[in-house]
């Protein structure tokens, strides 16, 4: 279930990008748009709120950033399960 949620997130990006050249029906196009910005916006906000969970993944900070904007919380919700784990033991 986890990577057909980010082919997912991926997907809206990218279909937002294709509307770009002018190709998709302008009503469709608008939703793809809207919907991508919606959705970065929210992953944005997750970063500030989550961000003690978005540094604990063990490559670099703005690797981490850049996976949890586009991801949201299927990048960061793995890190504070560890996290959990690991402070209960």
């Amino acid at each position: 279930m986890n990577t057909f949620s980010r082919v997912i997130c991926l997907a809206v990006y990218v279909l937002a990008l294709a509307t770009l050249d002018g190709t998709f029906l302008a009503g469709s196009a608008t939703v793809l748009q809207y919907g991508a910005i919606a959705l970065l916006a929210a992953h944005a906000i997750e970063v500030v709120v989550c961000y003690k969970y978005v540094k604990l993944y063990k490559g670099p900070i703005a690797v981490s950033i850049v996976l949890t904007l586009l991801f949201g919380l299927l990048h960061w919700k793995p890190l504070a399960n560890a996290a959990a784990r690991k402070a209960a033991t």
